[in-house]
């Protein structure tokens, strides 16, 4: 129960006690001044059936409907026993005064004023002198006091009715606000049940797109080295040259040698082990400096923005891209330089691949590529993956740039 309800509550059940039982004492103690011996008992027969009055109210009280008929009775003959004392003795306005407090809730809207009314008439009457009115001068009084009761009646009314409209327009606002929270929630539960979905369907796409790719890997480099030795002795063994024949068994180590080499990084490509113990700008750093030193070509590495923490499958799939763009450097660009940069942004994080190299035409990309979804298809395919995009600008003689533009999640 707010305050509001509990002062209402003992204004209505315990105040006619409370102004009854004052108004019996003030009046009892200016008694001989005001009232005759009869006038006395009169008021005490009055003072005693007003509170058998109000002690059968408290009986029918719980379960007399809001603004009906027994409310009106009882609110009549209170005021009745009210208008008599004061007429017998102007303190027991004290009592009177009670109308002012609980006729809207006694009574229906139009009665309520009714009600108001009837008790500034009581209360004038005892302002003004005590009731009748004796004489021109305190008519004129009565007058007057009954025009200033009526006058501040209403504009308490007013004051009240105001004060019940902002209430119920402030529960509203608190409902409406409370009903937005809960859609609130319910898109929070629903976006995070969808993250979580679209998280299992990233990974699932990415274990099946590094399954293509170092299928097709091993395809170009481990299958094919495999070949080549095959071929190498086989020629040595037809050949009846001891020196050709050594020639065909060297060529045949070194092919094994250099498929050893891309075995080792197929299975290190398994995972992007160079973010286990490094942040993102150190493992790319590395990277760059790894495979400068064993293609041979200058490579330099440039971080802009403050660096952040980033998600696992935001870091992995940058690296991702930056190396298989410095391998198709190496492999295909015949680049002297090559450029790095990690670019972090307010809402975006990127990584851009330059090579002075000899270019292509982005729109004649081998047809295996795009099919396959290796090679620049498979960096297209990462970006997109985690909501980013991926371009390419190159043109025959001119060198290519690549670059990956994600959004930026944060490590949680």
């Amino acid at each position: 129960m707010t305050t509001v309800e509990r002062r209402e509550e003992w204004s209505t059940r315990w105040g006619p006690y409370a102004l009854l039982g004052v108004a019996t004492l003030v009046s009892a103690f200016v008694a001989d001044a005001v009232m005759t011996s009869a006038e006395k008992q009169v008021a005490a027969a009055l003072v005693l059936m007003a509170l058998v009055w109000q002690l059968c109210w408290e009986r029918v009280r719980p379960g007399a409907s809001e603004h009906g008929v027994a409310g009106l009775v009882y609110f009549a003959v209170r005021w009745a026993f009210a208008f008599a004392l004061t007429w017998l003795n102007p303190f027991f306005a004290l009592y009177a005064v009670q109308g002012y407090f609980d006729s809207r809730q006694l009574l229906s809207p139009r009665m309520a004023h009714v009600g108001l009314v009837a008790t500034a008439v009581t209360m004038a009457g005892s302002q003004s002198g005590g009731l009748p009115p004796q004489g021109p001068l305190n008519l004129f009084a009565f007058v007057a006091l009954f025009v200033v009761n009526v006058g501040l009646v209403l504009l308490f009314v007013r004051l009240e009715k105001q004060r019940d409209e902002n209430a119920r327009a402030r529960a509203l606002t608190i409902d409406e606000l409370q009903q937005a929270n809960a859609r609130l929630r319910q898109a929070h539960e629903e976006n995070a049940g969808l993250h979580a979905q679209l998280l299992v369907q990233a990974r699932e796409a990415g274990v099946s797109d590094e399954r293509r790719r170092l299928a097709a890997e091993i395809h170009d480099t481990i299958a094919q080295s495999l070949a080549g030795i095959v071929t190498q002795l086989q020629a040595a063994a037809d050949s009846e040259d001891p020196a050709v024949a050594r020639s065909h068994v060297e060529r045949a180590a070194a092919l094994a040698r250099h498929g050893l080499g891309e075995a080792r990084r197929s299975v290190q490509d398994l995972g992007p082990s160079a973010l286990e113990h490094d942040a993102l700008p150190v493992a790319l750093h590395k990277t760059v400096e790894e495979w400068s030193a064993t293609a041979g070509v200058r490579a330099e590495f440039t971080v802009t923005g403050d660096a952040e923490a980033l998600h696992e499958e935001i870091e992995a799939t940058l690296l991702r891209i930056a190396q298989e763009a410095l391998a198709n450097a190496g492999r295909h660009a015949g680049a002297t330089r090559v450029g790095v940069t990690l670019s972090y942004m307010d809402d975006e994080v990127s990584v851009d691949v330059r090579d002075d190299g000899r270019g292509f035409d982005p729109h004649r990309v081998d047809a295996r590529e795009r099919a396959g979804g290796f090679g620049l298809g498979g960096m297209r395919a990462r970006a997109e993956r985690v909501a980013g995009t991926f371009e390419i600008e190159s043109e025959p003689g001119c060198g290519t740039a690549v670059s990956a533009r994600v959004p930026l999640v944060r490590h949680a």
